[in-house]
C-alpha cells in the first residue's frame, strides 16, 4: 500500500475504515456491512464531532429521485452500524443522536500511519540430506512468524495460511494475493555437521522484484540470533513504523536447539489433532524437560493436556489439572504473549469451569494480540456459543479468525461447528470450504453431518458419518453423531448397532462417558444415557462444555435428571 493509500485510512478505537474501497475492519478483521451502513460511517467520519443533518444524509445517500422509505433507512442503516461498532444509542462511544437534528461521531480519528505493510513467511526449504532438518526450516519459518506479528503496523498472514503452500510451486504473485499481502519471505536452511548456511529473500508479491536478501553462514547454536536479525532486516526494509524504537523480539523462544527440535515436532503433531495428540505430548515434554524456561513449549504442553481431555482421548483427572498446572507455568514465564493467556483461558473452561476467570484470560489474550486466530476460535465456540449462548457473537470471532487464516482448514471447519446454531447455510458452505482445503478434515465432516440432520437430509449426513468413520479410525464422536443421524432417519437398527460398538470398545478402551450418553439416547435406552451423563459430570468430562446447546445433546435435554446436571455446571 502506498501512501496516498494509508492516508485514506481512517482509524478509531480497534477499527478501520477505508475510505477507498469502502471497508470496515476491527483489529484487522473485515467486519460484514451493507453498502447503506457504511456510506453512513464514512460521511460521519468525514467530519468527526461535528452534527450532520439527517437532511445532508438523505441528499448524498437517498437521492430525491430514490423512491425508498427514508426514515426506516436512515434508522435501520444507524441500527446496523451501532450494532457493527458494538455501540449503544442510550450512552454511545461512537455515534450520537442529535434530537431534531441529526448525528454526531465522537470518537476521535486518526490516520493511518505513512507506512503501511504486509508479508507472508513461507516454510523455508530443507536442503539438508537429513530429513530431520525439516523440523528446523519450519521452525525458522515459524519462529520469524511470530516475531514479526509482534510489530503493531506489519500485518503477517497467519502460519496455518502461508504454510499451506509447502512443497508447492505456486507463483509468488498468486500467493500474495491469495494471503492478501505486499511482499513474500523465502528461504533455504542446508546444514552440515554444527555449521548451517541460511539463505533469505525478500520479494515483491506484486512484480517479483527483489526487496532485500541475505546469506548467513553460522553454526547451529547460532540460528536463533539468525531468526532476530532476519525479522529486524524485514522491519528495516519495509519501513514499518515502530513505536518505541527498536523492537525486541525476546521473551518466548529458547536458545536449546535440542528442545527447538522437539518442540517443533510436536506442533506439527498438534496441528494434525486427534490420535496424534499424544504423540505431541511426549515431544512437548521433552522440550520442556531440556529447557524449562521454555514458555511457547509449555502453552503447547498445557494445549496438549486439555485437548487431549477434550477429544475423550483419556481421562479428564489425568490430563486436565497438568493442563492447567502448564498453562499457569507458561503465563508465569511469558506474561506478554498471547498464546500463554488463551491457553489458561482453556484450562479455565475445561477443569475449572470459570466461566469468569476464562473470558478473562480470553480477553488479555486478544488484547495482547488481535491477530491470535486460535484465540478467536477457542473464545467464539467454546466460551460464547456454548457456555453463554451468543451465537451471533460466536460467529463474528469465526468470521475473523478465518479472515486472519484464509487458507486454514481447521479454522473453516470450526467456524462451521460456530454456524450450526445460527446459520446453517454458512455452516454447509464453511465446511465444504474446509474440506476443499483439508480433504480429511474430520471437524468439517461432523459439522457438515449435525448440518444435514438440523435440515432433516439425513441420507446425505449418514454419508458424510460414514465417510468420516473411515477416514478417523472409526472415531468416538463420530460413531455417537451418526447414530444420531440413523436414529431421526428412522433407521434404529444401524442406531443401536453402533451404540453396541461403543460400548464394546469402552470395556477395552477409555471411551468419554458424553459421547456414551449422545449413543445411548439415539439407540432408545435413555436411562442407560443418564447414567452417562451423571458419570461424565462426576469425572468433570469436559465435552460436557456443550451440554446446553449442541445438538447431539437434545434428546437429553428436557429429562429433569439432565437439567439438573445443567444447572450444576452454571446454567439456569
Amino acid at each position: 500500500m502506498d501512501s496516498a493509500s494509508s492516508r485514506r485510512i481512517l482509524q478509531f478505537g480497534p477499527f478501520e475504515f477505508n475510505a477507498d474501497s469502502i471497508e470496515l475492519r476491527k483489529d484487522g478483521c473485515k467486519v460484514r456491512l451493507q453498502e447503506q451502513p457504511l456510506q453512513v460511517l464514512q460521511i460521519l467520519l468525514e467530519q468527526p464531532g461535528s452534527v450532520i443533518s439527517r437532511d445532508d444524509l438523505q441528499k448524498r445517500i437517498w437521492p430525491s429521485d430514490t423512491f425508498v422509505d427514508f426514515d426506516h433507512g436512515i434508522n435501520n442503516a444507524i441500527k446496523r452500524l451501532r450494532e457493527a461498532l458494538g455501540d449503544n444509542a442510550e450512552a454511545p462511544r461512537y455515534i450520537e443522536t442529535v434530537p431534531r437534528r441529526g448525528y454526531r461521531f465522537l470518537e476521535y480519528v486518526a490516520r493511518a500511519p505513512e507506512s503501511s505493510a504486509s508479508v507472508a513467511v513461507l516454510p523455508f526449504l530443507n536442503l539438508s540430506a537429513d530429513p530431520e532438518n525439516e523440523f528446523f526450516a519450519d521452525g525458522m519459518s515459524e519462529e520469524i512468524i511470530s516475531a514479526l506479528m509482534q510489530i503493531k503496523h506489519l500485518r503477517v498472514a497467519a502460519r496455518t495460511s502461508a504454510f499451506s503452500f509447502k512443497g508447492k510451486h505456486v507463483d509468488l504473485r498468486e500467493i500474495g494475493e491469495r494471503l492478501n499481502v505486499q511482499s513474500i519471505l523465502e528461504g533455504s536452511v542446508r546444514s552440515s555437521g554444527n555449521h548451517v548456511r541460511i539463505t533469505a529473500q525478500l520479494v515483491n508479491a506484486f512484480d517479483g522484484y527483489h526487496l532485500w536478501s541475505e546469506k548467513y553462514d553460522r553454526e547451529m547454536k547460532d540460528i536463533f540470533e539468525v531468526q532476530d536479525e532476519i525479522a529486524h532486516a524485514i522491519v528495516r526494509r519495509l519501513e514499518v513504523t515502530l513505536e518505541g524504537g527498536q523492537p525486541s523480539f525476546a521473551g518466548a523462544g529458547t536458545d536449546n536447539l535440542d528442545a527447538f527440535k522437539f518442540y517443533m515436532q510436536g506442533r506439527v503433531l498438534l496441528s494434525r489433532r486427534g490420535i496424534r495428540l499424544p504423540g505431541a505430548l511426549d515431544c512437548f515434554q521433552q522440550a520442556v524437560a531440556r529447557d524449562p524456561q521454555y514458555a511457547a513449549a509449555w502453552t503447547s504442553l498445557a494445549d496438549t493436556y486439555n485437548l487431549i481431555g477434550f477429544y475423550g482421548l483419556a481421562r479428564p483427572q489425568e490430563c486436565l489439572p497438568q493442563g492447567r498446572d502448564a498453562a499457569q507455568r507458561a503465563v508465569s514465564l511469558g506474561p506478554s504473549m498471547s498464546e500463554t493467556h488463551a491457553s489458561l483461558a482453556l484450562s479455565r473452561l475445561c477443569l475449572d469451569w470459570d466461566r469468569a476467570g476464562a473470558q478473562q484470560e480470553f480477553s488479555r489474550a486478544l488484547e495482547l494480540n488481535p491477530r491470535n486466530a486460535q484465540a478467536r476460535i477457542w473464545y467464539g465456540l467454546f466460551c460464547l456459543e456454548w457456555l453463554l449462548g451468543h451465537f451471533e457473537e460466536g460467529i463474528s470471532q469465526g468470521r475473523q479468525a478465518t479472515e486472519l487464516d484464509p487458507l486454514s482448514g481447521y479454522a473453516k471447519g470450526i467456524l462451521a461447528c460456530m454456524c450450526i446454531q445460527g446459520n446453517l447455510d454458512e455452516a454447509i458452505s464453511a465446511a465444504n470450504s474446509a474440506l476443499q482445503l483439508e480433504p480429511e478434515s474430520f471437524l468439517a465432516r461432523w459439522a457438515l453431518l449435525s448440518a444435514f440432520n438440523s435440515q432433516g437430509r439425513f441420507e446425505e449426513a449418514a454419508a458424510v458419518g460414514e465417510e468420516a468413520l473411515k477416514i478417523s479410525g472409526r472415531y468416538p464422536w463420530m460413531l455417537a453423531s451418526l447414530a444420531r443421524t440413523y436414529s431421526k432417519w428412522g433407521r434404529q437398527r444401524e442406531s443401536e448397532s453402533l451404540y453396541r460398538e461403543l460400548q464394546w470398545r469402552s470395556k477395552r478402551d477409555y471411551i468419554s462417558p458424553v459421547i456414551l450418553a449422545w449413543a445411548a439416547a439415539a439407540a432408545g435406552d435413555q436411562e442407560t444415557a443418564i447414567q452417562y451423563a451423571q458419570e461424565g459430570h462426576e469425572i468433570g468430562d469436559p465435552m460436557l462444555i456443550a451440554a446446553k446447546y449442541w445438538p447431539d445433546f437434545e434428546r437429553l435435554r428436557g429429562d429433569s435428571r439432565f437439567d439438573q446436571i445443567l444447572k450444576c455446571r452454571g446454567w439456569q
